[in-house]
């Protein structure tokens, strides 16, 4: 199977276009055995998505043979944030703890986290204990690349906080966040995190 770490490669979020193509040759490389390219389809799935062409990315996902477990987990999760992506929150959620527990009984640990995050997306009315889960995961995972989530789930739960009006508590997990990015994350993760830090104290001197 494929490490996350090779996927994340042909990715590029910011430009769908440019990363359903790199998915689209890599299916092409004879390299790549056929679960792997079952792995791969799933991302394409995933770039297509974000392109807005729902039932596109829908029946490709429908495709595929998910009876590799770890394949399996991929689909469930991309099948789940297409319906998420269209409009259909309610619909992904059950997808996503399908996602979550398989995950974690494989010890696909990065999958079983990325599952608890999007439930958190959507599942809003349990945003808080959904990333509380994600966090309590991650920071236990014996994979490096999985405790980068910390990150980006720090990050959430501080404007999930700061929405609710908690900015004492949301000013603490931005801090989290900002000393994450410094050990483990990128430097737009640290100066993403000083912003929201400095927006935190903001609201807190105009409360």
């Amino acid at each position: 199977m494929l490490d996350q770490e090779t996927l994340d490669r042909l990715w590029k979020f910011e430009d769908p276009e440019l990363s359903e193509q790199r998915f689209r040759d890599a299916l092409a490389d004879p390299g790549y055995d056929a679960d792997e390219k079952a792995e791969l389809a799933t991302q394409l799935g995933r770039a297509i998505g974000l392109q807005g062409r729902y039932e596109e990315a829908g029946a490709l996902l429908d495709s595929l043979d998910g009876e590799e477990p770890t394949v399996g987990v991929r689909i469930l999760l991309e099948r789940g944030r297409v319906l998420n992506s269209s409009g259909h929150a309610a619909m992904a959620v059950p997808l996503f703890e399908q996602a979550a527990e398989l995950g974690d009984h494989l010890g696909e640990e990065y999958l079983a986290v990325d599952a608890l995050h999007m439930l958190a997306i959507a599942d809003s009315a349990h945003a808080e204990l959904w990333t509380r889960s994600a966090l309590e995961y991650a920071s236990t995972a014996h994979d490096p690349h999985t405790r980068r989530w910390m990150v980006a789930l720090h990050n959430n739960l501080g404007w999930t906080l700061h929405a609710a009006g908690r900015f004492t508590e949301a000013l603490v997990e931005f801090q989290l966040a900002e000393q994450w990015a410094e050990r483990t994350g990128t430097a737009a993760e640290e100066q993403d995190a000083r912003e929201a830090i400095l927006a935190c104290e903001l609201a807190l001197a105009e409360g």
